[in-house]
């Protein structure tokens, strides 16, 4: 069998003469990330005093906030270029542990003021063409707000949140959008899912969904709200009848989408092929949990594509606790709305081996609207990638031979990373797992701190095992002096080039930001 160069001129010759088989010029041209790696490392590089947050998705644009979260800092990476002397090939110049040798700072905009509203330094979305980035903004939250009409008890209240669609080209804000003495969970997008040029903004406290519209020339579009009324004229069918009948005391009228709900999972059980003794058990368990179906509130939202929406269902006092305790662990349910014809289309339990097996097989419809970007369809998933595969398969063994584990507890672990947090994973060819082997403990796509350890993170080549392509250490160059503190680190991959940010934090302690390129 012909072994392949590791020579990099061999390779880009290799490139140039063979062609790819078909619809493999793309996996063809990223085996070239083998051999071009971030290697070299500039430790504790001086910065502003600045929150990181990412690369868009393009790579034109490295997307900060100001250390009082007031502004938005936006960047053009220029890359370090220097003339070496004779003497000293192999030193870099002083201007390299400069911040500004890399980046030339765009637009510097204030978005907010005084210390009430604060920017959140967790959120941003970018247009799928790039143009416009929408950033969010809130004040801060009431733990015991007043009652509302229409307002789920206990939820927090924030008294303005606002969204902000900003030119990045010219740093314009050209529209905003502000939700008043409502909660909406804004950090890692959690809250907020776009999809081509449709935002679903899930509104906790209300228990709504509102659809708007980025427009191309910079403006929010109100579409719908999804919630109490699924439909347009829900609203005014809803007070002609409550004008001809009158409510009993203590009678309850279900929202929209939760009357939707409910008749799907009794809709179902009435077509259900079985005997009548069966259905009589399946009604029966039905109306016992019935009281439990129309406690649900809704927890997370995403589209699948234009037309259906994939919500996350669960009790109240799961959605409190969800920042202090595993949400994996906690019975929650997944449903598919229709938004063209109103109608629920499936309903899983987050236990359900059937929902598993559609993970498995569809895992990047899950993880990416339709139609799915070409950059993104290299994330490795457990849909494109046997590594991934074979990691939830050795799960799933060692669940089945072990008396601690259950086969559930995976599956709830699996499913509870849906619905996804939109645009959270970083499509950079040195997290394909056919080409790196990395510990996925301390750094991954998904962008989230990772612990930091005293030794650096090791890649290594996927089709030679036992070669290291390169190492990513997030801390100081000697290690730090303090085994003791706590450290997490993390890491801004280049979409395109071999270029990463590492930034690593601790308490009291100053941060460390590492750049690693290839030289």
């Amino acid at each position: 069998m012909w072994k392949q160069s590791e020579n990099i001129v061999h390779r880009l010759f290799s490139r140039q003469i063979n062609r790819a088989p078909p619809n493999t010029h793309i996996n063809k041209t990223r085996q070239l990330y083998e051999n071009i790696v971030p290697s070299f490392t500039v430790y504790d590089v001086e910065c502003p005093e600045q929150l990181w947050r990412c690369f868009t998705n393009d790579g034109q644009y490295l997307i900060c906030f100001s250390r009082n979260l007031h502004d938005v800092l936006i960047y053009r990476p220029c890359w370090l270029s220097y003339c070496p002397a004779p003497d000293s090939v192999d030193e870099l110049p002083i201007k390299a542990k400069k911040f500004e040798s890399y980046f030339t700072l765009l637009h510097q905009i204030p978005l907010v003021s005084g210390q009430t509203e604060l920017l959140c330094k967790d959120f941003f979305l970018a247009t799928e063409n790039n143009v416009y980035g929408i950033f969010a903004a809130s004040m801060i939250q009431d733990t015991n707000p007043a009652a509302a009409t229409g307002a789920v008890p206990t939820v927090p209240s924030v008294e303005k949140t606002t969204f902000f669609l900003v030119r990045l080209a010219d740093g314009v804000v050209t529209d905003q959008r502000v939700f008043h003495d409502d909660y909406i969970h804004l950090a890692h997008n959690a809250g907020v899912f776009l999809h081509d040029d449709l935002l679903a903004v899930l509104s906790v406290r209300f228990q709504c969904i509102h659809i708007l519209q980025v427009r191309d020339g910079g403006l929010f579009l109100d579409v719908r709200t999804i919630g109490n009324f699924c439909c347009e004229d829900d609203e005014l069918l809803l007070n002609s009848q409550s004008q001809e009948e009158v409510l009993t005391e203590g009678s309850q009228v279900l929202g929209g989408l939760k009357q939707r709900l409910l008749s799907f999972i009794m809709q179902g059980i009435q077509d259900e092929n079985v005997s009548p003794g069966v259905r009589a058990r399946l009604l029966q368990r039905f109306y016992y949990h019935f009281q439990h179906y129309v406690d649900l509130v809704m927890w997370k939202v995403q589209f699948l594509d234009r037309h259906h929406l994939l919500i996350k269902f669960g009790s109240l006092d799961g959605l409190l606790q969800q920042r202090n305790t595993d949400t994996s662990q906690q019975t929650s349910f997944l449903a598919v709305y229709n938004l063209e014809t109103t109608k629920m289309l499936a309903f899983y339990q987050n236990s359900a081996e059937e929902m598993l097996q559609l993970v498995e097989h569809y895992y990047d419809y899950f993880r990416m609207a339709l139609p799915i970007p070409t950059y993104m369809n290299f994330i490795s998933s457990y849909g494109n990638n046997i590594f991934s595969q074979e990691q939830l398969r050795k799960q799933k063994t060692t669940c089945v031979t072990s008396r601690s584990y259950q086969l559930s507890q995976v599956i709830r672990r699996t499913l509870s990373v849906l619905p996804f947090n939109c645009q959270s994973q970083s499509p950079s060819a040195y997290f394909d797992q056919y080409l790196f082997h990395y510990d996925e403990k301390f750094i991954s796509a998904i962008d989230r701190h990772k612990p930091c350890m005293e030794h650096p993170i090791k890649f290594i080549s996927r089709r030679r095992p036992n070669t290291l392509k390169f190492k990513i250490n997030p801390g100081l160059e000697l290690g730090a002096n303090d085994g003791q503190i706590r450290r997490v680190a993390s890491f801004l991959f280049h979409p395109v080039f071999p270029f990463a940010i590492s930034v690593q934090q601790s308490f009291l302690q100053a941060t460390v930001v590492n750049f690693h390129f290839r030289r």
